[in-house]
């Protein structure tokens, strides 16, 4: 088993966070630091990371979460600043964000210390929808639409094609509902940059068909037994 999936399957973290504290030599097999891409015996090898021995979890946990603004989606925060886990009811501990919102973006969230099923959500080639509801600083044209549709370029990478409509124009600004099957960092925001505006207001409302219904910010609540096997299944 590759050590980064050893780490997931561990409840450490995600695969790509695991590879980050793999690069910041945190992580030892066998007394050894470890690199990105080594192959263990799960049964047999000695994983340390931090000091503390690793086991493979013998069972998974799997949470929605409406976060609001103000957090970060990441176990600790080296800046002092609230995670996401601060908001956790103080039963659940061995579970970590899947994928991330920025600090200032809020909505759908799930946590879970299931390695794979955080790969599946995560990984760009799995396309995994992910709807957004947007309000931008600005007006947006029908141009503009139509030019995030096709695909804009962010640090000269052109964003794949995406569903993107009107739910509202005033004078002041618009709001869209925005569903892509990326997960470029700041995507949606460096999206409507492009356009020469910004996001006033951004919230992730659906993970494929799975909403916020019933959640008020800041609420998380156990997955149900068939929302866990459909987001395997997506």
């Amino acid at each position: 088993m590759r050590i980064n999936k050893f780490l997931a399957e561990s409840g450490v973290c995600s695969r790509r966070a695991a590879d980050k504290m793999i690069e910041d030599g945190l992580v030892k097999v066998n007394g050894k630091v470890c690199v990105i891409g080594q192959e263990i015996d799960e049964f047999s090898d000695s994983v340390v990371v931090n000091g503390k021995k690793l086991n493979l979890v013998n069972s998974y946990e799997y949470y929605i979460m409406n976060k609001p603004k103000g957090y970060v989606c990441t176990v600790k925060d080296d800046k002092g600043r609230k995670t996401v886990m601060d908001l956790l009811p103080p039963n659940i501990t061995r579970v970590f964000p899947v994928g991330r919102l920025d600090y200032d973006s809020e909505g759908l969230l799930i946590l879970t210390n299931d390695g794979e099923l955080t790969f599946k959500l995560t990984h760009p080639k799995n396309e995994v929808p992910k709807t957004y509801l947007v309000k931008t600083e600005r007006p947006v044209s029908d141009t503009d639409i139509n030019a995030l549709r096709q695909g804009v370029f962010i640090d000269g990478v052109k964003t794949k094609k995406c569903s993107v409509q009107f739910v509202e124009k005033t004078k002041t600004g618009s709001k869209l509902r925005i569903t892509i099957t990326e997960g470029k960092n700041r995507q949606i925001r460096k999206m409507i940059e492009t356009l020469g505006n910004s996001v006033d207001f951004l919230k992730r409302i659906k993970i494929g068909d799975l909403t916020l219904s019933g959640l008020n910010r800041g609420e998380t609540r156990k997955l149900t037994a068939r929302e866990v096997e459909y987001l395997r299944m997506l």
